[in-house]
């Protein structure tokens, strides 16, 4: 494949990924010590802190949405089968064996089938499951007023369980940007919104 340069990601998609990332991080940091894991930003700091980093997860989040919805960015995350079983060969021996990626990046296509999956599942269960349980957290005051039967015990253990699922897809998504032509390359590109190099997915 020739090399490409193309502009492959928005002002506001890069915002929006790099907000996320930042308050997603403080929300993990905090919700953890919150937890007595360890001591980092101090109790009381770290309760606050959670507290409004979810609220602007939250009104961050409702607003990517509608975003997606009125420019028709939505079509990036619709499911497809085509080449699935091709990206995933390639993420589990392809990439170690130095082959091409199976799927071309364009400004149009800019996710491959598996990444489609996986963040239609994020945006569609997995991040309104966590802000869920956490509104839940927060509102246990009212549960009566608001006809909830549930022990908060519950909706902590809920909460922690999908806290460990963020995690656990943030590390990959760290990881599977280093799998670029180059180490940084795709971080670069959600920098500036430039992908370089030959048109192939991360």
């Amino acid at each position: 494949m020739s090399a490409t340069r193309f502009y492959c990601y928005t002002r506001f998609e890069r915002i929006n990924h790099w907000l996320q990332a930042a308050l997603v991080i403080t929300l993990l940091l905090t919700g953890f010590e919150l937890h007595g894991t360890y001591a980092l930003f101090g109790y009381k700091l770290a309760h606050e802190l959670h507290i409004w980093c979810g609220l602007g997860w939250f009104v961050l989040f409702c607003f990517g949405i509608f975003w997606l919805a009125t420019t028709g960015e939505w079509k990036q995350y619709t499911p497809t089968a085509k080449k699935l079983m091709a990206v995933m060969r390639h993420y589990m021996w392809g990439i170690f064996k130095g082959e091409p990626h199976p799927v071309r990046k364009q400004p149009d296509v800019k996710h491959n089938p598996l990444q489609r999956l996986t963040y239609l599942g994020i945006v569609s269960a997995l991040l309104p499951f966590q802000m869920l349980t956490g509104f839940l957290y927060y509102f246990y005051n009212d549960w009566d007023a608001l006809g909830i039967v549930m022990q908060l015990g519950t909706a902590a253990a809920l909460h922690t369980v999908g806290a460990f699922l963020v995690l656990q897809f943030l590390v990959v998504h760290v990881y599977m940007t280093t799998t670029g032509h180059s180490v940084f390359a795709h971080v670069k590109a959600m920098c500036t919104g430039w992908e370089e190099g030959e048109k192939e997915h991360c």
